[in-house]
């Protein structure tokens, strides 16, 4: 039995995303640009596709800006954002664990001029909103703090720090990397006070390559590339239309009957980690348990609270005494397939820096791997990986002492 448990990487196409997608480039597979037939058949297309977007978030069509995926509207969001404004202040806030494309952007920044607040973060994962508070400044431009991270699934308080951005100054932009929140968390931006917002498609089971941003109406950016002036100008280049046309059905496909399936998803979860715990020793659920308490310590009920507080899908579990790239390639053997922290900078071995800022022992550094759920894996998926885990990894660690 193949069993895929990579699903924070990619996702696997929903069917009817699939066949769209190929009618979109073998039947109405005009440029949305010309001013003929089918030209506008596929400019339509492009804007029925943002209005399904524009539905799961409450938003206005128009604040969907169409994207190669969430690398470039991060880039978009923050490069632009802090560009457009920096008569107004040169100082941005981010946090230790964000995703590459935030951090790298930030950095890129700095190289500009620009000065970069990182905040930290708990044993969990989540932010100090007093941090927050006491970092904001008058010359504060631009806030950029992910919906969950992507190792650890830790989900961060939006709405919260929302409030405490604009009162502290309304003119500063609120950005949100919801690459792994979108489709697994009820997401709108305005309740949240967020301004702009970044998703990728591949992560919702629509097609690679693909994305957008939301742009709240009112919030001014400048293009970060240049060309034809499509989308305003803010995106120029022929649209992805095949790939936009499949993010719109997917956006709407993955929040169809959402409760049911999030709460499933939930179950899941809790049945992986119950799993794991209860067939092997030395094991730590990161962005669960905390350095006081142990998840071995914890009764039925507080598990079930502490995996509620963080994303559905997401379970990082710290082996000791295995390498994880060891157990990553011996799960492979068994046509088991997870990740060894983000498959984003899978090719550029290093410690993670969320595994360094929630401050697990260094021991476990080298040791963490990351299973991530679908809608698609199954309860006999999770009993067969957890039967997997207690074959394996005694005779890992029994290797590792030699």
């Amino acid at each position: 039995m193949e069993i895929y448990l990579d699903n924070s990487a990619t996702t696997k196409v929903y069917d009817d995303v699939t066949e769209l997608c190929i009618k979109m480039m073998r039947e109405d597979f005009g440029n949305p640009s010309s001013m003929h037939h089918m030209g506008v058949v596929a400019e339509n297309y492009v804007k029925e596709a943002a209005e399904r977007i524009a539905k799961t978030l409450k938003a206005k069509p128009k604040e969907i800006l169409f994207t190669s995926g969430g690398t470039e509207s991060d880039n978009t969001a923050i490069i632009g954002g802090a560009m457009a404004h920096r008569r107004e202040g040169n100082h941005l806030i981010t946090t230790s664990i964000e995703h590459p494309a935030v951090l790298n952007a930030m950095k890129y920044l700095e190289n500009q001029g620009f000065e970069v607040t990182y905040l930290g973060v708990s044993d969990k994962g989540i932010i100090d909103l007093e941090e927050l508070k006491s970092a904001l400044r008058e010359d504060t431009i631009l806030v950029s703090i992910m919906a969950v991270n992507n190792e650890i699934g830790s989900v961060q308080p939006l709405e919260e720090a929302g409030k405490i951005i604009h009162a502290s100054n309304k003119g500063t932009i609120f950005h949100v990397d919801a690459v792994q929140g979108y489709g697994k968390l009820s997401i709108i931006p305005k309740n949240l006070g967020v301004d702009m917002m970044s998703v990728s498609g591949h992560k919702i089971h629509g097609p690679k390559g693909v994305g957008f941003l939301y742009i709240r109406d009112g919030v001014r950016i400048v293009p970060i590339s240049y060309g034809g002036g499509q989308q305003s100008g803010l995106r120029s280049g022929t649209l992805n239309v095949p790939g936009i046309t499949g993010l719109g059905r997917a956006s709407e496909e993955i929040y169809s009957g959402f409760d049911e399936k999030i709460a499933e998803l939930y179950e899941k979860k809790m049945r992986l980690i119950k799993g794991l715990t209860g067939a092997l020793e030395d094991l730590r659920i990161n962005g669960i348990e905390s350095d006081k308490k142990s998840v071995y310590d914890f009764t039925e009920e507080e598990l079930r609270d502490a995996v509620s507080q963080t994303a559905p899908h997401i379970v990082s579990v710290s082996v000791k005494g295995v390498r994880a790239e060891v157990l990553l390639h011996a799960l492979e053997d068994k046509e088991i397939y997870v990740s060894a922290g983000s498959a984003c900078s899978s090719n550029h071995p290093s410690v993670s820096g969320t595994l360094k800022a929630i401050r697990i022992p260094k021991e476990l550094f080298d040791s963490t791997v990351r299973l991530s759920l679908s809608e698609f894996t199954t309860n006999e998926e999770i009993d067969e990986t957890v039967k997997v885990f207690k074959e394996i990894v005694p005779m890992l660690r029994q290797f590792s002492r030699r």
